[in-house]
């Protein structure tokens, strides 16, 4: 079984629009690059992160399952404007994780430690996924650490209620075939990444009432994540702009990766706006 494969599939279908083109020479270093990567110790593990480029600082989260190269359609955008602070979440990538244990609470204090230790008081920050999972929870833990956030395929409880069915079920089903297999180190890997998706998030709407910074919400109109629970978030965050993307599954950032790259960067170089309905120009 191919566990990296099956993995994308059923983390609320991140592959399904992963279009199934060859990487370019440049682009496939990212996420094992000895010259721009680094460890950082953080707690029992080290994690792994990859600077590109100079300016403002940038902080890339991915899904879960992923890693910093998902962000292939980014890096070499962003980093041109920006330092560009990839990282591989805990127990993904090239930050290996052991322990039983796992959260999005822990991630999120795994982002803060990593830009302390880079000197960054605050960053701009991109999360795609349970990446936006992570930057919801940055900016609610840390607030000082977000200047803007922008997420897509974000949601806040793991639940039919909120997400695609059929990536519940997909997820659901995995478990069950894992937990009946030989339980080799990347079984028990997958499994806790699994069950975390499983149970988490819980984030209440009356924390994403208290986040400061300006956030792009963005979802597709055929996420895995439902528009209307994307629309949800984006009503309970105070100094919100929410776009969804049409012709799009959870992938927006690489269906639509100009235009996805574009808009963001637009909305970190602009005062937030807030227009009244009213306003036609």
């Amino acid at each position: 079984m191919k566990k990296g494969f099956i993995l994308y599939a059923i983390l609320l279908l991140v592959q399904s629009f992963c279009l199934a083109q060859g990487q370019s020479k440049k682009s496939t270093v990212y996420g094992n690059n000895n010259r721009n990567g680094k460890y950082l110790p953080v707690g029992n593990i080290k994690l792994y992160y990859e600077i590109y480029g100079k300016g403002e600082p940038l902080l890339l989260i991915h899904g879960n399952g992923g890693s910093i190269k998902d962000f292939k359609y980014q890096i070499p955008y962003f980093s041109k404007y920006y330092k560009v602070i990839a990282v591989d979440s805990r127990a993904q990538g090239k930050s290996v994780d052991t322990s039983a244990r796992l959260n999005y609470e822990m991630m999120a204090d795994d982002f803060n430690a990593l830009l302390t230790h880079l000197n960054i008081d605050s960053a701009n920050v991109i999360g795609w996924s349970d990446g936006g999972i992570n930057g919801l929870l940055l900016a609610i833990r840390h607030p000082e650490k977000v200047k803007k956030l922008a997420i897509t395929g974000a949601n806040l409880i793991p639940d039919t209620a909120v997400l695609n069915p059929a990536a519940v079920k997909l997820t659901t089903d995995e478990l069950v075939k894992l937990r009946t297999e030989k339980q080799t180190p990347e079984t028990r890997n997958t499994i806790k990444l699994l069950h975390m998706m499983e149970i988490e998030p819980n984030i209440p709407l009356t924390d994403l009432q208290k986040i400061k910074c300006p956030v792009l919400v963005i979802g597709g109109d055929f996420d895995a994540i439902k528009p209307s629970h994307t629309l949800q978030i984006f009503e309970n965050i105070p100094r919100a702009n929410l776009w969804i993307l049409p012709a799009s599954g959870h992938a927006t950032l690489q269906r639509y990766k100009n235009e996805f790259n574009q808009k963001v960067r637009h909305f970190f170089t602009h005062s937030y706006l807030k227009p009244k309905w009213n306003d036609w120009d």
